[in-house]
Formats: C-alpha cells, sequence, structure tokens
C-alpha cells in the first residue's frame, strides 16, 4: 500500500528558508523531509521536542546591514588584520555564514 501524503502551504521569510536549506542540504534531506520529521516529533512527544527560549540577541543578515555596518565591520576586520590577530580565509568565511546567515 502506498504511502498517503497530503499538502502543506506555510508563510516564512524567505532568509530563514535559506539559511535552513543550507542547513539541510549539508544534512543531506530535502526541506520537506526536515518538516516531516519535526512534526512526527511533535506528535509523539505531544509538544515541541526542543526548548524554547528567548534569546537577547537576534539574527543579523548581511543583506539588511547598512552601508556604515558593512563597513565597520570590515575595517574592524582590518584592524585584527594590522594586530597580527589573522585567520585563515576558510575561517573567515565560516564565521561570515554563522554571525550573518550567508
Amino acid at each position: 500500500m502506498a504511502a498517503k501524503t497530503t499538502n502543506v502551504y506555510i508563510r516564512m521569510e524567505p532568509e530563514v528558508k535559506i539559511a535552513a536549506e543550507k542547513v539541510f542540504d549539508q544534512l543531506g534531506i530535502p526541506f520537506s523531509t526536515a518538516v516531516n520529521l519535526f512534526l512526527k516529533q511533535v506528535a509523539m512527544k505531544q509538544c515541541i521536542p526542543f526548548e524554547l527560549t528567548v534569546s537577547s540577541r537576534q539574527p543579523v543578515f548581511f543583506d539588511n546591514l547598512t552601508e556604515a555596518e558593512k563597513d565597520a565591520i570590515i575595517a574592524e576586520s582590518y584592524r585584527e588584520y594590522q594586530k597580527k590577530q589573522r585567520k585563515a580565509a576558510t575561517d573567515v568565511f565560516a564565521d561570515l555564514e554563522k554571525d550573518y546567515k550567508l
């Protein structure tokens, strides 16, 4: 017997979807599978399967920064470089992806 499915339509912020899809791609699972896993956990546990907390730090998306904020980040990076506080390029890009959801 074939599994029955249903369509679910949700609204979400495009930046959140893109960031989540990047994680799911790294895990090798489609977006729909990840949502299905979440909903199965809700059904099994009869609760949201993780702790909900209020974070004092909101995610920052690089595209949402003003030019002045971008310039400040670049200037700080240059000051660190001048102080010989260098990082490998791969570490810098990993930090940018994590911090700015690139």
